[in-house]
């Protein structure tokens, strides 16, 4: 009798075939996306220092929690090697025999992707004179060190639902900073923080499709994984934030608040993907269930509307925290 683990492997094998296409729907050549040094101040110019001028002026003029929020998505984007090495441990992504399969070429090629936004985030930072640069680094340095545990294991059905949940709320985040910078004025922040949330959402789409593909060919798993993942909650790489001298994820209620107080990333936006991934999934109408998998699909389909209901009684605290990543306007 095969085991789960033998089925989700045999899965995956089944799909490989068409991931090869996915690349090529989802991913950019690498001589034809943009790179960071696309959105900076050109440093070989010998007009420079007005540019950089230009660029630390604007950014005196946006508040203390867009800071901070720009902080922690910076540093959760540069804690990638985390997430690298957590995804080529998938049941299913081969790196070792041979050159590794198709599935381990997926995970470099979008980790490639991926590099680009924590180090155009960082030089921007750098750049702000807005931060106390160490104190990011010590936070990014204790993020990677630290690792997390984001309730995937090595499944590949839930890691996949996972990443579909992880970049549609990154794009959120990303999208809703590059609105907030416009309306301040600074559209070279804006669009940096627009075209990063574009591919968060072409990485979103990929994820998707993955998850889509397994509804296919092995339906009740797959929504009983779906189940799980949202009976646990999504857990984002914020949620192990702390900054120099805290334990593990102690800043992130506080960057949470920062974050809802300013309309970045909301608890409503929680519920909103929920229900953005039953419809894209189209989880009502999936067949060839078993008894199991339906009563998945019932908690699934029941869940938004509950938590909604818990989100709404949530205080969010109007009282601004001070980060040691931010530095008071007067400094600057």
């Amino acid at each position: 009798m095969k085991t789960l683990k033998n089925i989700r492997i045999e899965v995956m094998q089944s799909l490989e075939s068409k991931v090869e296409s996915f690349m090529d729907q989802f991913l950019i050549p690498v001589e034809k996306i943009w790179q960071p040094t696309d959105f900076l101040p050109d440093l070989t110019k010998d007009n420079w220092q007005e540019d950089v001028k230009e660029l630390r002026e604007l950014a005196k003029e946006l508040p203390y929690d867009f800071w901070v929020c720009l902080v922690g998505d910076t540093i959760t984007e540069e804690a990638l090697p985390t997430y690298e090495s957590w995804l080529m441990d998938v049941e299913g992504v081969n790196q070792v025999e041979g050159k590794g399969n198709i599935w381990s070429k997926w995970v470099r090629q979008w980790t490639g992707e991926e590099n680009r936004h924590g180090d155009v985030l960082n030089k921007y930072l750098y750049l702000s004179g807005r931060v106390n640069m160490r104190e990011v680094e010590i936070t990014t340095h204790h993020l990677i060190n630290d690792g997390f545990d984001i309730g995937t294991d090595r499944d590949p059905y839930k890691n996949f639902i996972y990443t579909s949940f992880q970049e549609l709320a990154t794009y959120i985040s990303h999208n809703r900073v590059a609105k907030l910078a416009r309306e301040y004025g600074n559209k070279a922040l804006s669009k940096m923080c627009r075209v990063i949330s574009g591919d968060e959402m072409r990485h979103h789409q990929a994820y998707c499709t993955f998850v889509d593909e397994i509804f296919k060919v092995d339906p009740s798993n797959m929504m009983i994984a779906f189940k799980d993942m949202m009976v646990n909650k999504i857990i984002m790489p914020a949620h192990f934030l702390r900054e120099s001298g805290q334990g593990i994820g102690q800043a992130f209620e506080d960057f949470s608040m920062s974050a809802q107080r300013i309309g970045v990333y909301t608890a409503q936006d929680y519920v909103d993907i929920m229900r953005k991934l039953i419809d894209k999934w189209d989880i009502p109408n999936i067949e060839g269930l078993n008894e199991e998998a339906e009563k998945a699909r019932d908690y699934l389909m029941k869940l938004p509307a509950r938590m909604e209901r818990i989100g709404q009684r949530m205080k969010i605290s109007q009282d601004i925290t001070k980060f040691k990543w931010v530095l008071e306007p007067k400094l600057v």
